[in-house]
């Protein structure tokens, strides 16, 4: 892929951004920004896409410090939608407008409204809902595409799915911290109170509203400032001591001043943090089969011996009919309260894989496969645990396909120092 970023802010794009406290910017004259395989972006796409982003981001106004970097940010943004709408083209995939409009009038329900509601009040704030509908649609479209090209590839173990679950336990039985982090790059001792000083005005800006993701995604040299510098939850223990004894300090909210590392600087920001989750009443998720007391206890027993391989635990249409008059029914993950006394015993006893004896008792014959437990911590279930670590390696091969169609197109940046400065 051919790119060449050069200059900073267009004069034309500073026209429509530097008054976005006021919903309504003076009319400017329009230029290319960029061009995608022929296909342009305007200065207008990137004021309404940064409109966008403060919308969601819940920014009320930009400092002029931090307009660069949101540009940029917008700008890239768009030109991956490009990229992404470009190849569904080139494999005949189209996203029809109703699925577009399902998508918006979700979004909308989610904050109690309407489609109306959701155009009028991004028009308030000064964005076309079209911006929106085409990120849906670009989104919509590398989705499906990449799930149809990858799907098949993405496999997940027993083992990694264990492994992800005492993770879990781990993290949920500490204290945990959301952050981000800025990485300032100290090549040699020489260099790091210059860095130091880079690293206390970055904080000075965003003290006067600068958001920390624009300024990360601009100049940390950390991998994670693809995402705004973010880190995600962490434990203190996971942590490097220096940077764990910080964390551990700040409250939420609040950002570190730069912290000596290995050839850099870095500065943390404590977004969140969540005490250590004390364990609390076990919970079950089983498969249960029944059958009236008036049956043959022999029949009862011959048939319920098969359910261990109903698939009950999995959500599956039952792979065996366990006889005439027994019923199998796949319980969600529910408190040990919310069952009948006279099971809490063998709930408590059985291992998961595990089927119980046959209980008597009000005048009809129970059996119990146990699927999944929960000591207390409200652990998601395992098949949500796979689920989220299919998505996860689903992300990882979208991200580099991403990067293999950049690298095959031709992507031209127009805007130049020499634009800035003339206004032109």
């Amino acid at each position: 892929m051919s790119m060449r970023l050069v200059g900073c802010v267009c004069a034309a794009v500073l026209a429509g951004i530097c008054g976005m406290a006021q919903a309504a910017a003076q009319p400017v004259g329009e230029r290319v920004a960029a061009v995608v395989n022929d296909d342009p972006i305007s200065t207008f796409d990137i004021r309404q896409r940064m409109r966008l982003m403060m919308v969601t981001q819940g920014i009320p106004e930009l400092p002029p410090e931090a307009i660069p970097q949101f540009q940029q940010q917008a700008l890239r943004e768009l030109v991956e939608e490009r990229l992404k709408l470009q190849e569904a083209e080139r494999w005949d995939l189209q996203i029809p407008d109703e699925a577009v409009q399902e998508e918006l009038a979700n979004m909308a329900a989610q904050g109690g409204g309407t489609i109306e509601d959701l155009t009028r009040d991004l028009s308030s704030q000064g964005v076309d809902v079209s911006t929106l509908a085409e990120r849906i649609r670009a989104d919509l479209a590398w989705e499906q595409l990449v799930r149809g090209r990858f799907g098949s590839r993405v496999s997940v173990t027993d083992d990694e799915v264990e492994s992800t679950m005492e993770d879990l336990l781990a993290t949920v039985t500490a204290d945990q911290y959301l952050i981000s982090e800025i990485c300032l790059p100290v090549s040699q001792a020489s260099e790091q109170e210059q860095m130091y000083n880079i690293g206390m005005q970055m904080i000075e800006q965003m003290r006067r509203g600068a958001p920390f993701r624009a300024l990360a995604q601009q100049y940390s040299a950390c991998p994670s400032a693809a995402r705004g510098g973010d880190i995600g939850w962490v434990v203190a223990n996971d942590l490097d001591p220096d940077l764990a004894a910080v964390v551990t300090r700040l409250g939420e909210g609040n950002i570190s001043r730069p912290i000596p590392q290995t050839g850099m600087l870095k500065m943390i920001a404590v977004r969140q943090h969540r005490p250590a989750t004390q364990a609390g009443e076990p919970g079950y998720m089983v498969a249960y089969a029944g059958a009236p007391a008036t049956m043959d206890r022999a029949e009862v027993e011959k048939g319920m011996a098969n359910l261990a391989r109903t698939n009950a635990c999995n959500g599956d249409e039952l792979s065996i009919d366990l006889g005439s008059g027994i019923g199998v029914t796949a319980l969600p993950m529910l408190r040990e309260s919310d069952y009948e006394t006279v099971f809490h015993d063998v709930l408590a006893n059985l291992e998961e894989g595990k089927v119980s004896d046959i209980i008597e008792s009000e005048g009809a014959y129970h059996r119990i496969l146990m699927c999944e437990r929960d000591a207390g911590y409200g652990l998601p279930p395992r098949a949500a645990v796979e689920n989220q670590l299919r998505a996860e390696e689903l992300e990882l091969l979208s991200r580099r396909y991403l990067r293999d169609v950049e690298r095959d197109s031709a992507v031209e940046m127009r805007l130049s120092q020499q634009d800035d400065e003339s206004g032109s």
